[in-house]
C-alpha cells in the first residue's frame, strides 16, 4: 500500500512538473523573442562580395579544374507554392543566409514562403570524355536546381552536400542559367534544424534559410575517382585506403602515391574493384595523428586504363585509431592510437553575428578552431550543426578531437508537446515498472532524420579529426535510441558513438554522457560498465562584455559582473574536473566557445575580438585536467 501511494504521489508530482515545464517552455517560445541587435567581426570588412569565400572548397579529391560560383546573385522571395518568378527583386551575395548581414539582404524566411536565386555563368572547356558537376555545400533546408530550364532534381536536408551532373543541359553558346528554389520551414518542418528558430530566444537562434555553403562547378572525366575514406589498423602498422570510382572496368588499375612532406613513403597498385576497393599500405614508422602531433599524410590517387590516366586527385589522411577500453585500474577510458587520451573540450555552435552560419571568411572559419588549441583544449564538440569541409580540414591539420553533433529536429513538434509527451512516458513506465520509452516520431520525421544522419557521416567520415557521432542531444527528438545507435556504430565502426548526451540514457553506445550544469561536483561513483562517463555539457559560466553583445540582456548558467569572479569561477571548475579524472571521468565538454545571441557564457565574445580569460590561463588549468592521465604512462 505503502509503495502504490508513494507512486501516486511520483505520478501527481510529475504532472505539475510537466504541466509547468509545458506552460514554461510555451510562454519561452511564443512571448520572449529575443530583438537580435547588429555586430560585425574582425573579418567583416574583408568579404568580397563579388567573390567571397573564394577557397577551394573541399580539401580532399582535389582537382585543377574547378569554378567557384560564389558571389552576387539575383534573388525573390515568393509564396512557397508560386510558380519560378519572371522577374527578381535585388542581389543576394551567395553563399550567406539570407536572413544574414552579410547577405546584403538580412529578410527573414517564412515557412509558407520559398526562396529563389538566378544566375548565370559561362561553361568551362569540355571533351568528349568529360562532364560538368554543379556542387552545392550546403542548402538549408529543400533545394530543387533547374538549369537552363531543365529540372537537375530536389535535395531536403540542410546540412549535407549534394551535386548534380549538368552536361546535358548546357546550352552550346551563351551563358548557362541556374535557377534554384528553396523552402525551409525551420522549426516547424519535417526535417534536422539545429539550434534555429523562427522567433529567436534563449538557446535558440535567428533562423538561417538558403544558401550557406560554396556553390561551384567542376570538370571530371567519366570514368572517375569518387570518394576516399582511411582507417587504421594499429596492430597490423597498417592504413587502408578506401576508394569509391565510378564507371570502372575490370582491367582498370588504381594507383596511391603516399608522401610524407616531400619524401615518398609508398607506393600501391591495386585492380579496381566494383564502386569501391580498398588498398592496404604497410609502413615501417607510421607516424600517427593526435592533437599533439597532427601530422597528415598527403596521398596522389590515380585510375589508370591500359596505362593511360583517366583520373587523378590530390588528398590526405591522418593514420590514427580510437577505442574505448579499459585503463590499468580498470576504468573505462578513451583510447587514442593505444593510449588513454582525456578528452577536454569545447562546445562550439559555429555562428557567427554577421554571416550567421556562415564564417565571413576562411581566416575567420579557422580562428575558432586555432582559438580552441591556444585556449588548451583538445577536443571540440560541434553542436547540432555541421561545418563546410574546410572547417575540418582545419581541425585535421591543427589537431583537435572533435564529436560531431546531428542536428536536431522534432518533426515540427513544438518544445512543450514533447515535455507532456516524455512525462507521460515516465508516469506510464512508473507504473508498469517498465524503463521510459523514446518518444514516437511521426514516419516522415523520421525517416528523414535516418537520410540526413546517413549523409553527414557519409560527408564527413573521410576527416581524421572526427572521433565520435553524437546522434542525439538532451531528448531533442530522441527516437528509436538503440536501433539508431546501433546503426551509426554500424555505418563507420571506426569511431566512437555517445549514447544520448544528456537527458534519456538506454544503456546503448560507447559513452555515458551527463550533462552537470551547476553540479559539477555531483560525481556518479557507480561507473557504466564498459563505456566511458563524459559531462557532455558543463560549465556555462555567463560573463556580459559591453560593446560586445548582440542583445540587451543575456544570460548564463551561472552569472558574473567582473572579470575577476568569472575566471576564479572558472579555475574552481576545472579544479574540480581534475579532480574527477582519476575518479573515472573520461572527458568533458565546457559550454561554451562564444557567446551567441542571448547566450552570454562564452570564452570569447559573440564578435571574436574579446577572450573573456586570457588563453595562456586557459592554457594553464586545462592542461593541467589533460596531462592527469598523461596519455597513459
Amino acid at each position: 500500500m505503502k509503495r502504490f501511494s508513494f507512486r501516486i504521489i511520483t505520478a501527481l508530482l510529475l504532472v505539475l512538473v510537466g504541466a509547468l515545464g509545458a506552460v514554461g517552455y510555451k510562454i519561452y517560445d511564443f512571448t520572449r523573442p529575443t530583438q537580435v541587435l547588429a555586430l560585425t567581426t574582425p573579418w567583416t570588412d574583408s568579404v568580397d562580395a563579388d567573390n567571397p569565400l573564394p577557397d577551394y572548397p573541399r580539401p580532399q579529391l582535389r582537382r585543377d579544374n574547378w569554378l567557384n560560383l560564389n558571389g552576387r546573385w539575383r534573388y525573390a522571395v515568393t509564396q512557397r507554392d508560386a510558380p519560378q518568378p519572371k522577374s527578381f527583386e535585388g542581389k543576394i551575395v551567395v553563399p550567406f543566409a539570407i536572413e544574414s548581414f552579410l547577405s546584403g539582404v538580412q529578410k527573414q524566411l517564412g515557412p509558407n514562403e520559398r526562396l529563389w536565386y538566378q544566375h548565370t555563368f559561362e561553361t568551362p572547356s569540355l571533351n568528349d570524355q568529360q562532364r560538368l558537376l554543379l556542387h552545392f555545400g550546403a542548402v538549408d533546408w529543400e533545394a530543387e536546381v533547374w538549369v537552363n530550364g531543365y529540372r537537375q532534381g530536389i535535395h531536403q536536408g540542410g546540412y549535407d552536400p549534394f551535386t548534380f551532373d549538368i552536361t546535358d543541359s548546357l546550352v552550346s553558346n551563351g551563358a548557362q542559367e541556374l535557377i534554384v528554389g528553396v523552402w525551409d520551414p525551420t522549426n516547424l518542418g519535417p526535417g534536422a534544424y539545429g539550434k534555429q528558430h523562427l522567433v529567436p530566444h534563449g538557446i535558440r537562434y535567428t533562423a538561417v534559410s538558403g544558401i550557406w555553403q560554396t556553390v561551384w562547378l567542376e570538370v571530371v572525366p567519366a570514368d572517375r575517382i569518387d570518394k576516399l575514406v582511411s582507417s587504421t589498423d594499429l596492430a597490423a602498422n597498417e592504413v587502408q585506403l578506401r576508394i569509391g570510382t565510378i564507371g570502372e572496368n575490370p582491367t582498370d588499375v588504381l594507383e596511391a602515391t603516399v608522401f610524407s612532406g616531400d619524401e615518398l613513403v609508398a607506393e600501391v597498385r591495386t585492380a579496381a574493384g566494383r564502386d569501391a576497393t580498398v588498398v592496404r599500405i604497410v609502413m615501417k614508422n607510421l607516424r600517427l595523428w593526435s592533437p599533439d602531433d597532427p601530422f597528415l599524410y598527403d596521398v596522389k590517387i590515380r585510375m589508370l586504363r591500359n596505362e593511360e590516366e583517366l583520373d587523378v586527385i590530390e588528398s590526405y589522411f591522418g593514420a590514427r585509431e580510437v577505442a574505448t577500453l579499459k585503463d590499468a585500474a580498470g576504468t573505462t577510458r578513451l583510447f587514442l592510437n593505444g593510449k588513454p587520451v582525456f578528452h577536454l573540450g569545447l562546445l562550439d555552435q559555429g555562428w557567427w553575428p554577421d554571416g550567421l552560419y556562415t564564417a565571413p571568411t576562411d581566416e575567420a572559419l579557422a580562428f575558432d578552431i586555432d582559438a580552441t588549441k591556444r585556449m588548451g583544449f583538445n577536443t571540440i564538440r560541434k553542436h547540432v550543426k555541421v561545418e563546410p569541409a574546410r572547417w575540418y580540414w582545419h581541425a585535421d591539420r591543427m589537431g583537435l578531437l572533435v564529436w560531431q553533433d546531428m542536428p536536431t529536429g522534432d518533426g515540427g513538434a513544438s518544445r512543450y508537446t514533447q515535455i507532456l509527451r516524455q512525462t507521460w512516458d515516465i508516469i506510464a513506465a512508473l507504473f508498469a515498472e517498465k524503463p521510459w520509452r523514446d518518444m514516437v516520431r511521426n514516419p516522415i520525421s523520421a525517416a528523414l532524420f535516418e537520410s540526413e544522419l546517413a549523409a553527414m557521416i557519409d560527408y564527413l567520415e573521410p576527416f581524421t579529426s572526427v572521433v565520435a557521432w553524437v546522434p542525439f542531444n538532451e531528448a531533442w527528438g530522441q527516437f528509436d535510441t538503440d536501433t539508431v545507435l546501433f546503426a551509426v556504430s554500424e555505418r563507420d565502426p571506426g569511431r566512437l558513438v555517445d549514447g544520448p548526451s544528456g537527458w534519456f540514457d538506454t544503456g546503448a553506445g560507447d559513452i555515458l554522457d551527463l550533462h552537470v550544469y551547476g553540479r559539477e561536483a555531483a560525481f556518479v561513483d557507480q561507473l557504466p560498465l564498459d563505456r566511458a562517463l563524459v559531462y557532455g555539457e558543463f560549465g556555462g559560466l555567463g560573463l556580459p562584455l559591453a560593446g560586445h553583445l548582440s542583445v540587451d540582456k543575456g544570460w548564463g548558467y551561472a552569472a558574473f559582473e567582473s572579470k575577476g569572479g568569472y575566471e576564479a569561477a572558472y579555475m574552481e571548475m576545472l579544479l574540480l574536473i581534475e579532480n574527477l579524472v582519476p575518479r573515472g571521468l573520461a572527458g568533458a565538454i565546457y559550454t561554451q566557445t562564444t557567446d551567441v545571441e542571448s547566450e552570454i557564457n562564452g570564452l570569447m565574445t559573440y564578435d571574436r575580438r574579446l577572450f573573456k580569460i586570457s588563453p595562456a590561463r586557459l592554457t594553464e588549468i586545462n592542461e593541467q585536467v589533460i596531462s592527469k592521465l598523461n596519455g597513459g604512462d
